[in-house]
C-alpha cells in the first residue's frame, strides 16, 4: 500500500497532486494551514482516507510537532511506499535585496528551505527504520538557476533545495537504501503565486510586465496538468533518476 504526504495542498499544485493521487487509490496526509473540504469529498468518493493536518511550516515548533504526530499516523497504514512532496513555497519578499526586511527573509527561508528539508531528513529516518520505500519530491523553479531582480530570496531558496536534493539523493545512493529524492520544476501556473508576482511594483520586480504577459496571452499552465506529469513520473517508480531536476518542459 502507498501512502503521501503533501506540504501545501489548500490550493495550487498541491491540491492538485493530493487530488490525483486520491484519484487513483492512494491515501493522502495533507498539510497547510487551511482546511480542504474537498479533498476530504474526492477521499469518501474514491474509497481512500484523506487527513488534514493544520501547521505553519513558518513555525519550528508546530512542524516538530506535525512531524510526530505524522510518524505515528503513517505506522496505522503500514505502506510498503511513502511519497512526500514539499510543496508548500512562497515567494514574498520582493524587492532589492539591500531593503529586505530582517524578519521576512527569515520567515521565507524557513518555509521554503528549513522546513521541506527538516520534513524530508526525518521521514527519509524514519522509513529507513521502519524499512519503507521512500520517495521525495521537492517543487522547485526555473529560479534556482537564473539570477532575478528582486528575487533575492527566492532565487536562493530554490536553488538551496535544488543542492540539498542532489546531495541527499547522493547519499541514498551510496548508503544503497533504495530511497529515491528528486526535485521537480513545474513552470509557471496559474495560481495565487503568480497573482502575487503580477502585484508587484516595477521598481522591486524588474520583470513584472513580462509576467503581467504570460496571464494576459494564457501562458500559465494549469495545475492539475502539472500535477499529472508529477504523477506520471512518481508512477514509473523504476525510471525515477535519484537527484534528478525534473523540468515540465521535458514533457509540454
Amino acid at each position: 500500500m502507498k501512502l503521501a504526504i503533501i506540504t501545501g495542498v489548500s490550493k495550487g499544485l498541491g491540491e492538485s497532486v493530493a487530488t490525483l493521487f486520491l484519484e487513483s487509490g492512494i491515501h493522502v496526509l495533507g498539510i497547510s494551514r487551511s482546511k480542504n473540504d474537498r479533498l476530504e469529498k474526492i477521499a469518501h468518493k474514491n474509497n481512500v482516507k484523506f487527513h488534514h493536518y493544520s501547521c505553519d511550516v513558518s513555525k519550528l515548533d508546530e512542524l516538530e510537532d506535525t512531524i510526530e504526530k505524522l510518524k505515528v499516523d503513517i505506522e496505522s497504514y503500514s505502506p510498503s511506499l511513502i511519497y512526500l512532496i514539499n510543496n508548500a513555497a512562497v515567494i514574498d519578499p520582493i524587492n532589492q535585496a539591500s531593503l529586505l526586511d530582517n524578519q521576512a527573509i527569515i520567515d521565507h527561508f524557513q518555509i521554503n528551505t528549513i522546513a521541506p528539508i527538516v520534513l524530508m531528513n526525518q521521514l527519509l529516518s524514519y522509513s529507513t527504520n521502519a524499512n519503507r520505500t521512500f520517495i521525495g519530491v521537492n517543487i522547485t523553479s526555473g529560479a534556482a538557476d537564473r539570477a532575478i531582480y528582486g528575487w533575492s530570496a527566492y532565487c536562493s531558496s530554490k536553488a538551496s533545495i535544488n543542492m540539498y536534493t542532489k546531495t541527499v539523493a547522493l547519499e541514498q545512493e551510496t548508503l544503497k537504501t533504495g530511497h529515491k529524492i528528486i526535485a521537480f520544476n513545474p513552470g509557471i501556473m496559474d495560481t495565487s503565486m503568480q497573482q502575487t508576482i503580477r502585484s508587484s511594483s516595477k521598481e522591486s520586480f524588474k520583470e513584472v510586465e513580462k509576467f503581467k504577459g504570460y496571464k494576459e496571452t494564457n501562458q500559465l499552465r494549469d495545475t492539475n496538468s502539472v500535477g499529472g506529469v508529477l504523477i506520471d513520473i512518481l508512477n514509473d517508480e523504476a525510471s525515477i533518476e535519484n537527484g534528478k531536476i525534473y523540468h515540465i518542459h521535458e514533457y509540454f
